[in-house]
Parts: structure tokens; sequence; C-alpha cells
């Protein structure tokens, strides 16, 4: 997943997801002891982690907003003519100081969080809301915007430029630059609120996760997981205070690790139903009253803008254009995906009924039979993939091979670069000249104070305007081995490795004059293609073979075992697709509701949306339920749960091209760097595609590619 900087105003205005800051009085500049005071003096800006202290972030963010504002009223009150140079490129230049701060807080808070920042995030986020709106809802700003768009086509502008004041005219617009005064301030309340609320969903799901950890007693019902994870939940338990017990932390999405692991079928289902019950079974990280309150203020802003629901407003930016190409696109998925789903299941019964299980296959049971299905169907399960996945080897021999094949970079670890965290790792990346491309910071482990899943975000964007050079990061959520023992993969985990790294390659690679423009700051919808598009390579022979070594012999993989992956590429992708779909449709549903339409019950509208929608196929439970849905309810996918679907469309049809032409050649990598992932948002999404393909997207592909059409 691409997150969205959703807390700052990046050198650009202009991002569509980004939140600013609040108006803030006159005060004294930032104490030049600030570590933000100034931009950083490491390589290519690379933060000064060792010098950042929690107490550096709120004095760096009000001064930040408060040179922001002055320059903005600089640019308000020009008694000049408004000019592309002294309007648009002028705010291009803005909020340096803000985005310096601004940037690092939001990925600290998501991979690295305490209290202290916890605190930071819910006072910030109405005043960055705040100060989003003193600047689109300013006047005389939006004037000199209006102007210059009225005039575009005399003013000689060349693409970029072109698209950078149509992109300003349009986020004025959709920011409420057209309302009255006393709709300006409602709008602003909604704003104020909104920010609020989900910082506190985004606080109360970690919490939520840590607190609804999984208790066992004894090691005897752990039966199924490694030693290693086995001490690793006895490690837990002593963490907390439970000595001689055992603890299952939850990752963030319904299904967890573990399930496919535990004989124990007791455990199975109180692991998934403490995972189910996240933010509705009562208490302080509960978050059903959020979500029903921050829905309907969504609704109501959108009411307020002019659409009929959220997802309208959301969704006219993106690629789709409006709701009703989503659900279209998710109601011709999850019919085939559930059929597949029921097919799977009834393999799944097989197998229970042949060792007199004497129960139905439950959403518990799922994993754990699954792999023996595998085992059955291609004489295989996990376990014997895990050794040949070591994540050094992986991440060296396989993510940075794979790049290096495609685009000739290469990459050199260094050790001399402040890190956040002991077990975060920096790489200088060069480009196939040999001149530095960027810094990439690996960040693979599981932490209680992080967020769960895994995402790419960037520290310094590219811009030849602001001479800046890509700092990029990949998180995941690897449980940490205890001492001494490798930290070996499962097939998901080193998929989800390349996967992020196709994010960072779209960061890296960002070749535009323009910071609104840069790397992955494009359309939902688009910005999961470039990183689908890289998970291609985690099981191309060629890399596989590369990557895929024992960890104790360094013997590679046995190549019947080799094949047997490859075989399974599309197995279980009826549960896989279903799950996904089902949670993307709740997304959909609950921002499809218009002001009057919000409900009461949160479980109640959920069940009643999936079955209206043929997607409640009770063995698989939707990948997030909604009060634990950070990706609708604070990070940036509101509406937008869908874009990787509609990405994977693109990112399967290149696949197809990628193959057509000889497959891992520098040559194909070249072109796709130069008519992709080089262009960020420097011009319409979809044309970026059309150009690179000669064509728009065939969907057969993506169908091929889940099992979900025949050859």
């Amino acid at each position: 997943m691409k997150r969205p900087q959703l807390l700052i105003v990046a050198a650009s205005l202009a991002l569509a997801h980004a939140a600013v800051a609040a108006p803030v009085a006159a005060g004294p500049v930032l104490d030049a002891a600030n570590p933000f005071a100034r931009p950083s003096t490491l390589p290519l800006h690379y933060p000064a982690f060792d010098k950042i202290k929690d107490e550096h972030f709120m004095p760096a963010f009000e001064a930040g907003m408060r040179e922001q504002l002055r320059e903005v009223a600089g640019i308000a009150a020009n008694k000049r003519p408004p000019s592309f140079d002294n309007t648009i490129v002028a705010l291009e230049r803005s909020g340096q100081l803000l985005t310096r701060v601004g940037t690092t807080f939001s990925n600290l808070q998501t991979a690295n969080t305490n209290d202290k920042l916890d605190a930071i995030d819910r006072e910030i986020q109405p005043k960055l809301a705040a100060h989003h709106d003193a600047i689109y809802l300013n006047d005389k700003l939006w004037a000199r915007v209006k102007a210059l768009y009225d005039k575009r086509a005399s003013l000689g502008l060349d693409a970029e430029s072109m698209h950078l004041l149509e992109r300003y005219h349009r986020d004025f617009v959709r920011a409420g630059a057209r309302l009255g005064a006393a709709d300006k301030e409602k709008l602003k309340a909604y704003n104020g609120e909104i920010a609020a609320l989900q910082s506190r969903f985004s606080q109360n799901t970690l919490k939520e996760a840590n607190a609804s950890a999984v208790v066992v007693d004894t090691r005897a019902e752990l039966d199924g997981l490694s030693n290693a994870q086995v001490d690793a939940a006895a490690a837990e338990a002593k963490k907390r205070g439970l000595d001689g017990k055992f603890v299952l932390v939850l990752g963030n999405t319904t299904g967890q690790a573990a399930l496919a692991e535990l004989t124990n079928r007791a455990v199975r289902e109180r692991l998934l139903a403490a995972s189910l019950a996240r933010g509705s079974r009562g208490g302080e990280f509960d978050n059903r009253e959020l979500v029903l309150r921050l829905v309907k203020l969504r609704a109501e802003k959108a009411a307020l803008l002019g659409y009929p629901n959220f997802a309208a407003y959301s969704v006219e930016t993106e690629t789709a254009k409006n709701p009703e190409a989503i659900n279209k696109l998710l109601a011709d998925v999850i019919k085939p995906a559930e059929a597949n789903a029921h097919g799977e299941a009834a393999e799944i019964q097989k197998v229970i009924d042949a060792e007199h299980g004497g129960f139905q296959a439950g959403p518990q049971d799922w994993s754990y039979y699954t792999d023996k299905v595998r085992s059955q169907k291609f004489a295989f399960d996990e376990s014997q993939l895990k050794p040949y996945f070591e994540l050094n080897n992986v991440v060296l021999n396989g993510v940075f091979y794979a790049a290096n094949k495609e685009f000739g970079i290469s990459f050199k670890e260094r050790h001399d670069l402040p890190v956040y965290d002991p077990d975060v790792r920096t790489f200088d990346v060069f480009d196939a000249d040999g001149k530095q491309l960027a810094i990439f910071i690996l960040d693979y482990y599981a932490r209680p104070n992080k967020q769960g899943g895994a995402w790419e975000n960037e520290y310094v964007s590219q811009s030849k305007l602001l001479g800046t050079y890509p700092v990029v990061a990949n998180h995941l959520n690897i449980p940490k081995p205890p001492a001494g023992q490798p930290t070996l993969l499962t097939f998901d985990e080193v998929t989800t490795a390349f996967h992020e790294f196709g994010h960072a390659l779209h960061s890296m690679f960002s070749n535009v004059k323009y910071p609104t423009f840069a790397g992955a700051n494009t359309a939902r919808d688009f910005v999961e293609y470039p990183s689908q598009q890289n998970e291609m390579w985690a099981t191309w022979p060629e890399v596989l073979a590369h990557y895929a070594k024992h960890y104790q012999t360094g013997a590679s993989m046995p190549k019947d075992l080799l094949d047997k992956v490859l075989a399974t590429k599309t197995f279980n992708m009826g549960f896989i697709t279903t799950e996904y779909t089902a949670a993307a449709i709740l997304d959909q549903r609950w921002h499809q509701l218009a002001p009057s339409q919000i409900p009461t019950d949160v479980p109640l509208f959920e069940s009643q949306a999936l079955k209206n929608a043929g997607a409640d196929y009770e063995p698989v439970p939707p990948r997030y339920r909604t009060t634990y849905f950070s990706h609708s309810f604070s990070l940036g996918y509101s509406a937008g749960y869908y874009a990787y679907l509609w990405s994977e469309k693109l990112a399967a049809d290149t696949s197809a091209w990628f193959k057509e032409n000889g497959g891992l050649l520098r040559k194909n990598g070249d072109y796709y760097r130069k008519m992709v992932l080089s262009r960020g948002s420097s011009q319409d999404e979809l044309e970026t595609y059309h150009n690179f393909r000669g064509r728009d997207a065939d969907i057969k592909p993506l169908l091929l590619r889940r099992g979900l059409a025949a050859e």
C-alpha cells in the first residue's frame, strides 16, 4: 500500500489527499536548535533521526504553519497581475518547513509512535485541516488561480505546467472556493472534526489490536506453530507480565497468520473471534459511534459541495470517475470469486471429513485446511517454502536483483545514517550510470507501536523545481524471531516485499518538475498499479531461482518445489478475491450513503450491505470489518479501497506486455520507466497508460491472474 501523506501540505498544496495545518497567529521564528529549522544537512536531506525529539514537532508545526501563511498571504496580496510564476509556482515553493516536519511526523507516527506523538497527532489534525481551509478558502488567492485558469490557453504553458494549473483550479473548487461565506464556515467545521475523528480511529485501531491479543495457557495449545513462534508468544506474554503464558498478537487484517498452523480448533476459533470483534466489543477503543459520526460528516461535506454522496466526491478525481463504474467492477468480480470460493470450501470439507472432523468448515478453519488441500494437490505446504525465503536473501537477491536486471540500478547498504529503530536499514540507490538516485529505508519488523499492514512513504520527494531527490521507505510487519534465529518469510510476505518495492520504484524514478506530481502522488486507483506490477518478479523463474536458497545450506529450491510454487499462483484465489472484494463493497456502501441514510447500527448495516451485494459467504469474512478498516476510515482510502482491483487490471495487462516482449529485460524496464514510472501524475494517468500500452487495459489478464477465467 502506498500510504498517502495525509498530515501535511507537501511542498505543493495541490496533493489531492493532503490535509495541511491550522491558521496560527504571527509568532517567533523557530529556534535554530530545532532540527526542522532548516533542511537536513545529511545526504539528500535524509532526516536527522538522532537529533529529532518528540518536543521538536509541535514548535516546528506551528512555525511551519506561520511561515506558509505568510508566504500565501504574500502571493494573494501581490499587486502584480497574476502569472503562472508569481502564483502557481510560488504556491509550489511554499510550506517547505511544514513539509519537513509534516512528512517526518506522519511517517514516524505510523511506524514508531508513542503516547506523546499520538497526543500531538490528536492536537494537530484539526489545525492541519483548518490551515488547509485557510489557504483554499482564501478569496484573493482563489481569484488569482481562477484568473489564470480562465485564460490558460493564452499563457503558452508547457504540458506539465498546464496540468498543474488545471490541478490547482480543480482542487480549489473541490475544497469549497466557490461556496458562500456561511457554507465555508460550515465546511471548515466539517473538515476539522473529520480530521480529529480519523486520528482517533487510527489510534483506537492500533490500541485495540494490542488489547485484543489472545492469551493461551499452555504450550500444547500452540501445537503446529514452530518453536520460534511459540518462543515469541512466550516472550510477548512475559513482556505483558504474564509469565508462563503465551500471547498471540493480532495483525491488522481479519485473517491471522497463525490460523494456518494452529492444530487446536478452539484456539483458532478464539483467535479469529478476537480479530473480528475488534472495535465493536465496547470499551475505550470501540469505533462504532466514531464510524457513524465520520460517515455522516463525510456525507454532509459532500452534499455541501454539491455531490450526492461522499463516494461521488471522492472518486471524481480518480481514474474510475464515478461510483457506478466501481460498483460494476465489484459486481463483475464478486460473483465468479464467490463461486470459486464455494468450490474451494468443498475441497476443504473433503479433507475435514476424511479426517473424521465432524464439523462444517468455518472461517477459522480456512487457512489451516487450505494448506492441507495445497499439500494434497501439489504435494507441498507453506512450511516447506519458508526455509528458502530468508529475509536478507529475499531483499538482496530477490527484490534488489530484479530491479537491477530490469532497470540497471544498484544498492549499497550504509551504516552511518541515523535510524529511529535499530532494526531499520538504509541503502544508497545508484542509477545505471552510477549517479545516486535515492536513499531507501527498509523497516520490515513488526512492533507494538507500529501500524499494522505494509506501506511505502516518502521523506523527501523528487522535484526539479526544488532540486530534491527521493528518500523513500518501505514498511512491513514481519514478526521478529528470537535472537539468533533467522527471519523466514511466508510466500505472502515475499510477495508483499516485492509489492511495496514497486511503490518505492515509482517514487525513486520520478522525473517531474513540480512536487505536486512527484513519484507515487497519483490517483489512488492508479498508485497501486506499479506495486502490483512489481509482484510479477517474485515468481519470475530467473528471479525466484536467484533468491529461493535454503538459509542453512544455500541450496537452491528444488525445481519440483519451484514448479509447484508457480503452479499454485491461482490457488485459493476465490477466497482471496472474495475477502478483498467484500471489504471494497463495504467501503463503497458506507460512502455511497446520503446524509439522511446514515444507519444507527454498524454491524447490522455491514451485514445487510454484504448480503445485498452477494458477498455474505460466511466462511469468507471481509478482509477488514468496518470497525478496524483503517484504509477506509483513517488512511486516505475512503471510498477508494476498490483501487487495488482497479489498478490490478493495469498491472495484469502490463505483465502480459512484459511477457509478450521477452520478460525481464533492460529494454523493457527502461521503456516502462520512461513511459510510466517517471511520469508521476504530471499527465492524466489513463493517458499515461494508453501512451505506454498503445491502448486501454484489457480485463482478461486480470481474470486469468486471479483464476476467474480460462485461457
